[in-house]
């Protein structure tokens, strides 16, 4: 007889979805992730990256292949909303034999705090990444650190 250990099938945590999870939750995001499959298998949910520093928050858009006029970005009751409408058509007579990527569409909406100044909400689009600066309130900005004189 012959014994076989067994270890059970671990599920690996995806980082990403933890990562959603967390930045809406900061956000007070109540707002469901969105991912889209569209008819080729592709995920068109482009990757996000989201930086703080002292005076704003920065949101990255991974975007490759795309231009500045493809980009409708708004903002409305505190939710930013990111919109890209493009279809990739092929050229006349080719056919795909593999395709690993192609431009479709998506929407990526944000839970924004209340320390957000909305009206100096900017973006840039870049080298393939589009830029969303998102300043901090003057209120809600870090102040640096100071003695109480006691009187």
């Amino acid at each position: 007889m012959t014994l076989v250990s067994v270890k059970p099938v671990i599920r690996k945590r995806n980082t990403f979805n933890d990562f959603d999870r967390i930045f809406d939750a900061f956000f007070n995001g109540n707002l469901p992730a969105v991912t889209h499959r569209n008819g080729s298998g592709l995920n068109n949910r482009p990757a996000v990256n989201v930086i703080e520093n002292g005076g704003a928050f920065r949101i990255e858009v991974a975007a490759p292949g795309l231009e500045k006029a493809d980009f409708q970005v708004d903002i409305d009751k505190n939710v930013l909303t990111i919109e890209v409408n493009k279809e990739f058509q092929p050229a006349e007579g080719e056919t795909y034999k593999r395709r690993e990527f192609g431009y479709f569409g998506f929407k990526r909406s944000f839970q924004l705090p209340e320390t957000i100044d909305t009206a100096g909400i900017s973006a840039t689009y870049v080298n393939g990444v589009l830029l969303v600066n998102l300043p901090k309130k003057e209120e809600a900005q870090e102040k640096p650190a100071r003695t109480i004189q006691i009187g």
